[in-house]
């Protein structure tokens, strides 16, 4: 009888090293894995500022459209255009002071 129970010992130890090292295996790979906890912080991150970016982007965006629409055929702003004038050729008129 001895000989089962040191047998049943020995494969009762090696059966519970072996699930210690499968959970041990899936925490590391549920926490540093390539879809593991830490690589869903990252991606968050990356979300952010990426949405961020999106932001800014198409509030600058909006911006272009604005002044391209206001110096179109269709409607345009005499401001903008002497703006973009006086921009562009650098010009002034006789009662304007310039600072440079």
């Amino acid at each position: 009888m001895e000989q089962v129970s040191a047998k049943s010992g020995f494969f009762g130890l090696i059966a519970s090293t072996l699930v210690i090292a499968g959970v041990g295996l899936f925490g590391y790979a549920g926490l540093q894995g390539e879809y593991g906890m830490f690589r869903l912080f990252q991606v968050e991150a990356q979300e952010a500022q990426l949405q961020k970016t999106l932001d800014e982007v198409q509030s600058q965006r909006i911006e272009l459209e604005n002044r391209t629409m206001r110096l179109s055929n269709d409607y345009l702003d005499l401001d903008l255009l002497d703006e973009q004038a006086r921009k562009v050729l650098g010009m002034a008129r006789g009662d304007e002071i310039i600072i440079r």
